[in-house]
């Protein structure tokens, strides 16, 4: 069994963060109540937990002559589930900020795409040429 990842983000609505996640993304939604909820985004859990108006600082960088935001999270995906989210949501263009390709022709090869959820965070998917490739330099 894999080990699976956790993480606790803020958000500003629980309702129209379980919408984007179950009903976009296609997540199940875990327990829940008024001031949070788990999703179970391809069997990790991310716990939304209600809050404020929030701001994280950060700066963008730069990779493969890309501009980065620094603080963001994703799912690696094999290249069949990746094909099939990144269909689905180019149905949707306002959802996708960009589909890019990572360290062409080299030891960890990747292609990605980035969208935005309803509370402003930046979500990552991304699929390797060579899954064996992901932490090798």
């Amino acid at each position: 069994m894999e080990t699976q990842f956790h993480l606790s983000l803020p958000c500003l609505s629980i309702s129209k963060t379980k919408a984007f996640y179950t009903d976009v993304l296609g997540a199940k939604a875990g327990r829940s109540s008024q001031n949070w909820v788990d999703i179970d985004l391809f069997g990790h859990q991310i716990t939304f937990t209600k809050s404020g108006p929030f701001n994280f600082d950060f700066k963008n960088y730069s990779f493969g002559g890309q501009i980065l935001p620094s603080f963001h999270f994703g799912v690696i995906l094999d290249r069949r589930s990746w094909k099939v989210l990144f269909q689905k949501l180019s149905q949707k263009e306002e959802l996708l900020q960009s589909e890019l390709d990572f360290l062409s022709g080299k030891s960890g090869e990747h292609q990605s795409f980035f969208i935005k959820d309803p509370n402003d965070y930046t979500v990552e998917f991304k699929c390797f040429t060579n899954p064996d490739e992901i932490f090798k330099y």
